[in-house]
């Protein structure tokens, strides 16, 4: 491991194809600095832990500050401000031991809901996080259930907003004079990725006015194009206007993904200590309807099912490639009601199409539970008609 990580740091830079060496330091994005940051604050949590637990004589509980860190960015968390200035001297001390230290110009101690030093919550990988005064009905709870009178928002932060806009008209600056497909194509990657990272969050209302000013820099661009054209001419040339979705940037074959395109997808904490790899694969197969790939039909069919596989009865794990069929075919009259579909694993779904194809499949009856590599046989009689699967 000392070699590799040597070579790493001896590796040098290549920069418009010109090879420069690496006289001091790491490069700048390289998969070298996290990786040593992650190696030198190993075990800070448990410092921290240890220095300055303390008893809670209310409530007969422990108490300790928590310590949230992502390679050399981290912040720590606390309800009284003198245990957050005792920790910054403890991680200073900590760190001068290995010869590092906390950057002045990113170290602060703020507070969450109210203001402290001229100043309300605090930046962190490009959210803000913040606490608002709400009532009762949205409130937030602590462990105990007790009502807090505040609740914990996070959006995308002012500067990372501000530098994404930033990236936005670079691109579009630099395509001045290029077809709009290839606009369109270098803005979607962009658009794409920054949403994706950003979609956790509450972050719907930068999201709109990320596409209100996008949108007043395509017609910038537009009107650059064609400074003798009329306003109506350079719309129709570029937009489309779309029922219930506004005006659509394309050329007839690509279009702009719209910021406010990407839904919010909020993600749910994993229970406790569990993990993929502990053997808990009801709780796992079941917690795939929340997956942000499998929402919408996948979703529902996975929660019907409960994580099984309706072919082999096998649950179905995270690295599973599920697919959909009809449980009627579309050839037989079958429709596209939820009742007709069932999930299955991709090898399970090619097993029961080679049956129907060399006619061993049977079809005399609709089945919940595996019987012999073929759908699972528990005949169904439901009361009325309709279907067993409903």
């Amino acid at each position: 491991m000392k070699g590799v990580i040597q070579s790493w740091l001896k590796a040098g830079i290549i920069e418009n194809g010109v090879y420069e060496e690496t006289i001091s330091g790491t490069p700048q994005g390289g998969v070298i600095s996290p990786l040593l940051m992650n190696i030198a604050l190993h075990g800070m949590e448990t410092m921290l832990t240890e220095e300055l637990s303390r008893r809670d004589k209310q409530q007969s509980r422990k108490l300790a500050p928590t310590l949230i860190r992502y390679a050399d960015d981290f912040v720590v968390l606390d309800e009284d401000p003198a245990i957050i200035q005792k920790a910054q001297e403890v991680v200073s001390t900590w760190l001068a031991n290995m010869g590092l230290e906390l950057k002045p110009s990113k170290t602060k101690i703020t507070h969450t809901l109210q203001e402290y030093q001229g100043a309300i919550g605090f930046d962190f990988l490009g959210w803000t996080v913040r606490q608002f005064p709400v009532g009762k009905t949205h409130t937030g709870t602590n462990r105990y259930g007790t009502s807090l009178g505040f609740k914990t928002i996070i959006k995308p932060s002012r500067e990372a907003t501000e530098r994404h806009l930033a990236d936005v008209k670079a691109v579009i600056r630099r395509n001045r004079s290029a077809p709009q497909g290839q606009l369109i194509k270098e803005l979607n990657q962009v658009i794409h990725g920054w949403t994706n990272y950003h979609r956790t969050i509450s972050a719907t209302e930068t999201f709109h006015r990320c596409r209100y000013i996008l949108f007043y820099q395509l017609q910038a661009w537009a009107n650059r194009r064609h400074s003798n054209k009329g306003k109506e001419w350079i719309a129709n040339q570029y937009w489309q206007v779309d029922e219930g979705k506004g005006w659509i940037f394309t050329d007839g074959k690509s279009r702009l993904w719209s910021h406010d395109r990407t839904t919010i997808q909020y993600h749910t904490k994993v229970k406790g200590p569990a993990s993929p790899y502990d053997g808990k694969l009801l709780y796992w197969s079941q917690r795939l309807s929340k997956h942000p790939l499998l929402n919408g039909v996948k979703g529902k069919l996975l929660h019907k099912q409960e994580g099984k596989c309706r072919w082999c009865g096998l649950h179905f794990k995270d690295e599973d490639i599920i697919e959909i069929d009809h449980i009627t075919p579309k050839s037989e009259g079958g429709g596209e009601e939820l009742s007709n579909k069932f999930a299955l694993h991709r090898h399970c779904h090619d097993n029961r199409h080679a049956q129907r194809v060399n006619g061993t499949y049977d079809k005399s009856c609709i089945t919940e539970e595996p019987c012999d590599g073929k759908l699972s046989r528990t005949v169904l009689e439901p009361s009325g008609g309709g279907d067993p699967f409903a």
